[in-house]
Formats: structure tokens, C-alpha cells, sequence
């Protein structure tokens, strides 16, 4: 490819990954659907009416969402090392900590790589190369109740169901219905009134 296709290539990795459409798994047929809708919108001859079927895209994208979820935490249940909490929590220790572990009303400091369950990574502490301070009243439930878990030097797998990660709406860049990956390090627990 030239420089110049190579961009105008780039133009449906942009759509895909801004537009979430890797969250509708679509099948091979429907991926020929999408490709068809760009097709004669360009050639200004569409076969439906985006008013009416625009709407219907999110709870879509929605329900797909939320049933890829339901699969993947069924399947990541079943895998060894994983407990599973009465909230949905799907918690696997990787390395043992040592010392007292955190209160909810405490502020860790953590290193941590999240990902969606098709492995696209949303966020780490990793980049910057240190950890991060968090209050465990200001995070999601699924970590509030996995870092009571651990200890310090501690690390951990995380499966967190939307009910107890961004739920139904979702945040920033990560849609709702996600069921999310952790995997966090406890590096501290910092003293009371640390930060303040």
C-alpha cells in the first residue's frame, strides 16, 4: 500500500475502535452489512432510514455487550484459582501479600492494567511507570472489594461484572454492560490522612 491508502486504510481502524464496533461482535455476514451501509451512504443511496434505525444501535450494542459478559464470566468461573463472591466479584490471588490488609475507608497504592474481555487494554499505571494513589471509597465496588482481599505486595486477576464495575451507562471510553479485567498489584497502604 502507499503512504496515502494506508490512511485512508486507517479510516476504518479509526471507525472501528471509536466507534465500539467490536462490542457488537459481529459475524462475518454482518461485517459485510456494515461495509455495504458505507458503501451507499457514499453513493448517497441508503437502503434504510437512519432516523429510524439509528436509535436502535445502542440498545444493540447493549445487549451484546452484556451477553458477551454473561458468556465470558460464566467461562472465567470455571477456570482454576478463581473464587467467585456473592456479589459476582471473580477474584484469583496470583502472588501472596504480607501485613494487614486495607479497610474500605483507606487509600492504597496500586499498579494495574484493565482490560475488556476481548483484550483491548482501556487503562494502566503501567505507563507511567508508577503507582497510583486511590481512595478505596472512590473506586469501583469490584476493586473496593478485591483490594479487602489482599495484602501488600499482593497481586491479583479481577473479572468484575457492569453490576460492579461503570454498570449500565458506562464511563469515558468504556460502554455499558462491560464486564472488565484487572489485574492489580497492592503496592501500600498509606498512613490515615496521607495526601491530605
Amino acid at each position: 500500500m502507499t503512504d496515502e491508502q494506508r490512511t485512508i486504510y486507517a479510516i476504518g481502524l479509526f471507525l472501528y475502535r471509536r466507534d465500539n464496533l467490536a462490542g457488537f461482535n459481529l459475524t462475518p455476514a454482518e461485517l459485510e452489512l456494515v461495509k455495504k451501509g458505507i458503501s451507499d451512504a457514499a453513493a448517497g443511496k441508503p437502503a434504510v432510514n437512519l432516523d429510524v434505525e439509528g436509535p436502535k444501535l445502542q440498545p444493540l450494542l447493549d445487549s451484546r455487550t452484556k451477553a458477551a459478559g454473561a458468556a465470558y464470566l460464566a467461562k472465567a468461573a470455571t477456570q482454576p484459582g478463581f473464587v467467585k463472591t456473592p456479589s459476582g466479584l471473580l477474584f484469583k490471588e496470583e502472588r501472596a501479600g504480607a501485613g494487614p490488609s486495607p479497610k474500605p475507608t483507606d487509600t492504597v497504592q496500586v499498579n494495574y492494567r484493565g482490560t475488556f474481555i476481548n483484550g483491548t487494554e482501556f487503562d494502566s499505571s503501567y505507563k507511567t511507570g508508577k503507582p497510583v494513589p486511590l481512595p478505596l471509597t472512590g473506586v469501583i465496588p469490584c476493586w473496593t472489594e478485591a483490594l479487602q482481599k489482599m495484602k501488600v505486595g499482593g497481586k491479583a486477576s479481577l473479572v468484575c461484572p457492569y453490576q460492579i464495575a461503570y454498570g449500565e451507562t458506562g464511563r469515558g471510553t468504556i460502554p455499558g454492560f462491560s464486564t472488565l479485567l484487572f489485574e492489580v498489584e497492592l503496592v501500600a497502604i498509606n498512613p490515615p490522612g496521607a495526601g491530605k
